[in-house]
């Protein structure tokens, strides 16, 4: 096993030895120069050769493909979109965000439409989602969320479930209300990149790995440079989510955020008795000891918590990755949702973490501006699994010129504003992520939220 595999559980159990490619050596030319082996990159490279297979595109990524937040993340693939729904109804309109959501259903049964056709075995089974109110405080949040979901004309795709109905499903402490979505599909994440690299490679695209980029350039001369080759191209796609932050000319357009999972060892079959929850819908709440949470297909839980960290000046490290106390949070955390595995000695195998890109608006970019050659996929603010199918789908037409629905949507044609110059961007990012836990731990011990939002909730938008 590679070095590699110490990074997150996805990327050790992903059925690869996770052995780099080639590097990029000498200066090459192709027609499309994509930066990045993540998802974006990824599904921009697959959707452009089934396009036109006779275009030479060439992905040039700093580690393995599927190293960052591709083979980290919670392994949810969701029809979540990253940009507030409320928001997107107010600034684009019902017809907008209804056509935002279609297609993020799209995405989610793409992902699964592509492995089957690709042989990729990604674990992919779509249950759906399960959002859990653990407290009557938040039982208004998803009776607003439902609304908002009928006021877009697609209500028939959630179902707002009361205690026992939920508990018909799955057993959860404290639970007393749920929001099920149907679009909502559980994945191997690493095994889906791994696989999909190795899909694109069949259909005529060159990886090259261990190859950084230090810069990119526009027209006249579009290209993206490592310390040791360069590629010219028609079309340069950057698709490096928040290791796009590293590069000088997009440092304030988006910022690391890190998330960090915890995974237990495989449960037995009389725990998961107790706890139900046999088809793997994936699960998620918003209460002070909330995450998100997979079942792996060998009987354990993925527990990720909502709790996070901005580096300073947006430096990434792999120091950054190792936050102990948010992995003690999310093991007390996964324990104080399933008290039976505490009750039982459950213990917890592995704890990693990476980073996730957040763009200042958090609406995601996909755009290509013929005139510079330039195109983009990034900003998903933790809900890229099945939002970058989205963003290669979309990058696909507008490089192409193919004129949809997808070349309409907002996200082809939008620019994020700049982030604040440092120290302002650490303090406000700093401010606001206490802030809300703050917010959170009040509401459970009053039993409501603040009557007016608090500067923490207005700047994030939830």
């Amino acid at each position: 096993m590679s070095r590699y595999g110490r990074f997150s559980f996805w990327l050790e159990h992903s059925g690869d030895d996770l052995s780099p490619r080639d590097p990029l050596h000498g200066a090459i030319n192709a027609d499309v120069a994509i930066l990045g082996a993540g998802f974006s990159g990824l599904w921009t490279a697959y959707y452009l050769s089934q396009r036109d297979p006779s275009l030479k595109i060439v992905i040039v990524e700093a580690e393995i493909a599927g190293f960052g937040a591709s083979g980290r993340n919670g392994g949810w693939c969701v029809a979540g979109f990253p940009y507030p729904l409320d928001k997107l109804i107010d600034n684009y309109g019902v017809d907008t965000a209804r056509a935002v959501y279609e297609q993020m259903y799209r995405s989610v049964d793409e992902v699964g439409r592509v492995s089957g056709e690709e042989g990729i075995q990604s674990n992919y089974v779509k249950p759906g989602t399960y959002e859990i109110a653990r407290g009557e405080h938040r039982i208004p949040d998803l009776h607003e969320t439902m609304d908002l979901y009928e006021k877009i004309g697609l209500g028939e795709n959630y179902r707002l479930l009361d205690a026992a109905e939920l508990s018909e499903d799955i057993q959860i402490n404290r639970a007393v209300g749920a929001l099920w979505k149907r679009h909502g599909a559980s994945v191997q994440p690493a095994a889906l990149a791994r696989g999909l690299a190795r899909a694109v490679e069949r259909h005529g695209v060159t990886i090259y790995e261990q190859s950084p980029v230090r810069d990119y350039q526009g027209a006249p001369n579009p290209g993206l440079v490592t310390d040791h080759g360069e590629v010219r191209a028609n079309v340069v796609v950057l698709a490096g989510e928040a290791y796009l932050s590293r590069l000088e000319k997009l440092k304030r357009q988006i910022i690391p955020i890190t998330s960090h999972m915890v995974v237990t060892e495989p449960i037995t079959e009389h725990i998961w008795e107790q706890i139900g929850w046999n088809e793997r819908g994936v699960i998620t709440g918003h209460d002070s000891r909330g995450g998100y949470l997979n079942k792996t297909i060998d009987g354990r839980i993925a527990f990720g918590a909502y709790r996070s960290v901005y580096p300073f000046n947006s430096h990434i490290t792999d120091d950054l990755d190792r936050q102990e106390d948010i992995f003690q949070h999310a093991r007390e955390s996964c324990y104080d949702w399933f008290p039976v595995l505490r009750l039982h000695g459950i213990k917890f195998t592995h704890a990693w973490g990476g980073v996730l890109g957040v763009p200042r608006d958090r609406m995601p970019v996909m755009s290509y501006d013929p005139a510079s050659g330039i195109a983009t996929a990034r900003g998903y603010t933790g809900q890229g699994v099945a939002t970058a199918n989205l963003a290669g789908r979309t990058l696909a037409d507008l490089i192409t010129n193919q004129r949809s629905q997808l070349s309409e949507l907002p996200m082809a044609r939008h620019q994020s504003p700049d982030w604040e110059l440092e120290p302002l961007r650490w303090m406000g990012a700093t401010f606001v992520r206490k802030s809300l836990q703050r917010v959170e731990k009040q509401a459970e011990k009053q039993g409501r939220y603040p009557d007016k939002p608090t500067l923490a909730q207005r700047i994030w938008g939830d």
